[in-house]
Order: structure tokens, then sequence, then C-alpha cells
């Protein structure tokens, strides 16, 4: 049983990364927009969920 769920925590957090990383980029490419937000704020926005994203899993690996 516990191992189903260590299995179930690795897959929500690879989806985790790969939806922070699509948004984050997506915000960069100004592909997505937030309405009544100037787009350089959005840009700024998307490399901050980025640059984060890429913390958060060398913090994750090295902790283990």
């Amino acid at each position: 049983m516990a191992k189903s769920k260590s299995l179930m925590d690795v897959v929500m957090w690879i989806v985790g990364i790969l939806v922070s990383l699509a948004v984050g980029f997506g915000m960069t490419d100004k592909v997505l927009v937030v309405r009544w937000i100037p787009p350089i704020i959005t840009v700024i926005a998307g490399w901050i969920v980025v640059i984060g994203t890429i913390i958060g899993i060398i913090m994750a690996l090295t902790n283990k």
C-alpha cells in the first residue's frame, strides 16, 4: 500500500513540474496572457515560475 502511494506521489510531482514549466514558458513566450496585466509583467512572472520550478527540482533531488 505504501509503495502505491509513493508511486502516486512521484507521478503527481512530475505532473506538477510539467504544468509549472508549461505555464511558465507559455508566459515567457507571450502565448499565455493575463488580462489587465502588462505583458512585461507576465513575462517576468513566467520567468519567476520557471526559475522557481527549477530551483524546487534541484532542492527536492538534493534532499533525497
